[in-house]
């Protein structure tokens, strides 16, 4: 005997005639969303708090939606972000799941690890100690 209950039967109806389709869910599967575990926020964090400490950057915001996860940096509060880390698993194995984009949203630098992409930065860094 065949459990049902989790089974429905839909009917597409043609002009003609009356087609059982069957599916075993009808509702379909929440999106997940994308989120940056700990150690990539702390790699992202120590080159923000870098720039903190050298007077470029004073802000940021983190969102989190369901294909992509940003971490926004600013200048000032108040002002379109300078930057911004997105990481988008989709393209992980295409062009790398990350990205920097300036405040135009023109992609700056693309990568497949996180560790090299922040290097986009260095020069960055080394302007404010000179």
């Amino acid at each position: 005997m065949h459990d049902t209950s989790k089974v429905h039967i839909l009917h597409h109806r043609s002009a003609s005639s009356s087609i059982p389709i069957r599916h075993s869910n009808l509702n379909p599967p929440k999106p997940t969303v994308v989120y940056m575990v700990r150690a990539e926020l702390t790699k992202i964090l120590d080159v923000y708090g870098k720039m903190v400490v050298a007077g470029q950057w004073h802000d940021y915001a983190l969102d989190t939606l369901t294909d992509i996860a940003i971490f926004s940096i600013y200048r000032r509060a108040s002002e379109r972000p300078l930057y911004r880390v997105i990481k988008e698993p989709a393209l992980g194995d295409k062009q790398g799941a990350w990205r920097i984009t300036n405040t135009d949203g023109r992609i700056l630098k693309r990568g497949k690890k996180l560790e090299q992409l922040l290097r986009f930065f260095d020069p960055l860094l080394l302007k404010t100690v000179t």
